[in-house]
C-alpha cells in the first residue's frame, strides 16, 4: 500500500523530506498536500507540485493524505500534533517534539486515545559518524567505555530566524542538544541516567543559547560530555570515547579518524621518572609506540530512508516504531534537567 504525506509547515526541513522522500522513497511514500500561514511559502510548495492550503481545516478535510508531517517552529508542534491525530491522521513531527515533558505526554495521550500512529523525525541516529561510534562500542573495539565525548562546533556565530526567540523554543539546546542527547540515550541502550549537569551561553545571541555543554553520567558508570557552539574558531574533533581497551576519535561529518588500543593492558616502567617537555613525570609520560596498535574504524552505511520504512511498517502493524514514546521522553527529561541545571548552577540527581 502507498501511503500519502502531508505537510504543515513548508520551510527549510519540510522541502528536505519532500526531497529525500522522492529520492528515496517513491515506492511507498509520496507528499501531496502543503498548509502554511506563508504565502511565499504556499507558492514554493504549489511551484514543487503540491496541492497548498492556508487554512489547516481545509487541509485537514481534504484527505489527501494518510501522514501528516508537523515542521513548524517548536512552540506549535503540540497544537498540530494533536489536531492532527484527531482529525485521524498519522503524525511525524519535527524535533524538538516538545518544550516540556508535560506537553510531550499530551500529545503522546491525543494518539492513545485516537489510535493513530505518532513518532518524532530523530533523523540523526541515521548519521553515519553516529553509526561509527555505537558500532565501535556495541563490538567492544575500545572495551568498557567510561567517558564519551560529542561535539558539535560552528564558527559563524548565528543562530538563523525563529530558532533566536526564546518564545518559538529557539537556541541550540533545543536545536542540537535534542539531536546529540538522542544519540548518547540511544548508544547507551537504556542505561539509566543518574545526573545531569549543564552550562549554558548566550556568547551572540541575547534570548536564547548558542553554546551549552552537558554533562551526563549513567548508572554503570560512563560518563557522556556533550558540547555545541556556533562560534568556535578553533574547533575540536566531532566524537572523542575512551574505553579500557582503547581510544577512538572522529575528525569531523566526513567521519575520518582512528582507533588506538594497547597492545597489552599492564605497563612497567622502569623505577626513574621520564622526562618529557613540560618536565618530569612517570604517570603523564608518553607510551612507547611499539605497545600500541592503530586500527580503522568500522564500517557502517545507514540509510535515512530507513526511518520512514520503520514509521510506514509500524502504521501497517508489521513493526514496532524506532523513535518510540520511551526515549523521546527521556531525551526531554534530560533536557528539562539541563535547563534546570543551569538555572541553579549546579547538578541535578535524576533517575531518567
Amino acid at each position: 500500500m502507498a501511503h500519502k504525506l502531508g505537510i504543515i509547515g513548508y520551510g527549510g526541513m519540510a522541502t528536505y523530506h519532500q526531497r529525500r522522500i522522492k529520492e528515496s522513497l517513491s515506492d511507498i511514500l509520496t507528499v501531496t498536500a502543503a498548509f502554511d500561514i506563508d504565502a511565499e511559502r504556499l507558492a514554493l510548495a504549489e511551484k514543487s507540485g503540491l496541492k497548498t492550503f492556508d487554512s489547516v481545516e481545509d487541509f485537514f478535510a481534504s484527505k489527501l493524505f494518510d501522514i501528516v508531517l508537523v515542521a513548524t517552529p517548536n512552540n506549535f508542534h503540540p497544537h498540530y500534533v494533536i489536531s492532527a491525530l484527531e482529525h485521524g491522521y498519522h503524525v511525524v513531527c519535527e524535533k524538538p517534539v516538545a518544550i516540556t515533558v508535560k506537553e510531550f505526554d499530551s500529545m503522546v495521550e491525543a494518539s492513545k486515545r485516537t489510535g493513530n500512529v505518532f513518532t518524532v523525525h530523530q533523523n540523526r541516529r541515521w548519521d553515519k559518524d553516529y553509526r561509527i561510534v555505537k558500532k565501535a562500542i556495541e563490538t567492544g573495539l575500545i572495551g568498557k567505555p567510561y567517558a564519551i565525548e560529542s561535539r558539535v562546533h560552528g564558527q559563524n556565530g548565528v543562530v538563523h530566524g525563529w530558532r533566536e526567540f526564546k518564545v518559538a523554543g529557539g537556541g541550540m539546546l533545543f536545536d542540537w542538544g535534542v539531536h546529540q542527547i538522542d544519540q548518547i540515550v540511544d548508544m547507551m541502550n537504556g542505561e539509566k541516567i543518574v545526573s545531569v549537569y549543564a552550562n549554558l551561553h548566550s556568547v551572540r545571541t541575547p534570548e536564547v543559547d548558542d553554546y551549552y555543554k552537558l554533562i551526563i553520567r549513567f548508572s554503570n558508570g560512563t560518563t557522556a560530555q556533550i558540547e555545541t557552539s556556533t562560534y568556535t574558531l578553533i574547533q575540536q574533533p566531532r566524537w572523542y570515547a575512551y574505553g579500557d581497551g582503547g581510544s577512538l576519535v572522529i575528525d569531523a561529518w566526513d567521519c575520518k579518524g582512528r582507533i588506538i588500543r594497547a597492545k597489552d593492558h599492564m605497563m612497567n616502567w622502569e623505577p626513574v621518572v621520564v622526562q618529557t617537555v613540560a618536565g618530569p613525570t612517570r604517570t603523564m609520560a608518553p607510551r612507547p609506540v611499539e605497545t600500541l596498535e592503530e586500527i580503522p574504524l568500522p564500517e557502517a552505511d545507514p540509510d535515512w530512508a530507513d526511518y520512514y520504512r520503520n514509521v510506514i511498517a509500524a502504521i501497517e502493524g508489521k513493526e514496532e516504531l524506532i523513535v518510540n514514546e520511551v526515549n523521546v521522553r527521556r531525551v526531554l527529561q534530560v533536557m528539562e534537567a539541563a535547563f534546570e541545571s543551569d538555572r541553579l548552577n549546579a547538578g541535578i540527581a535524576c533517575e531518567i
